[in-house]
C-alpha cells in the first residue's frame, strides 16, 4: 500500500501542470512582439531582421511603445487594462503625466504625441483581421493595417 501511494505521489509530481502559466498571461499576450506598418501600408515581404531593426508598434505584457514620424523616440503608453472584445481586445492606458514646464516656461523636448490618433487618448482597440495582422479602426495616426515582424 505504502508502494501504491509513493508512486501516485511520484507521477503526480512529474505530471506536467495544467496550464497555469497559461493562465497568467493578459488578454492581449497574443500582440506580444513588434508590428510594421500602420503608419504606410505594409510591406508585401520582409526579412525578420529588417522588420526588427525598426518596428513601429511594439507590444508588451505592460507598455506599448509606438514610433513617431518626426522622432527618433518610441512614445511609451503603459498598459492599465486590456480586456477582450469580439474582434479583438481594447486597452486602456493610465493617463500621461504632463511634466512641469522647465525654466522660462518652455517645455521639455518631446514630440507630444501620446496616443494613436484615436478619439480617446487613453484607449486603443486592436482589430485582429487574422493571426498576424491587426488594425486600430477610428485612428487617424495609423489608418493602414499593421503586420507582425516574422520570427528569426
Amino acid at each position: 500500500m505504502r508502494r501504491i501511494a509513493c508512486l501516485i505521489a511520484t507521477l503526480a509530481l512529474l505530471a506536467p501542470l495544467p496550464a497555469h502559466a497559461q493562465g497568467n498571461l493578459p488578454p492581449h499576450a497574443w500582440l506580444f512582439g513588434e508590428w510594421i506598418g500602420g503608419l504606410y501600408p505594409p510591406p508585401s515581404s520582409v526579412s525578420s531582421q529588417e522588420c526588427q531593426a525598426q518596428p513601429v508598434v511594439i507590444f508588451t505584457r505592460d507598455i506599448v511603445m509606438r514610433a513617431v514620424i518626426t522622432d527618433t523616440d518610441y512614445v511609451q503608453r503603459l498598459v492599465e487594462t486590456a480586456r477582450i472584445t469580439a474582434s479583438g481586445v481594447e486597452i486602456h492606458f493610465a493617463p500621461v503625466v504632463q511634466p512641469a514646464p522647465g525654466p522660462f516656461n518652455l517645455s521639455p523636448g518631446g514630440t507630444g504625441t501620446v496616443g494613436f490618433g484615436c478619439t480617446d487618448p487613453n484607449v486603443l482597440n486592436v482589430q485582429r483581421r487574422s493571426d498576424n495582422e491587426i488594425s486600430f479602426p477610428g485612428c487617424t495616426d495609423f489608418p493602414y493595417p499593421l503586420v507582425r515582424c516574422p520570427g528569426r
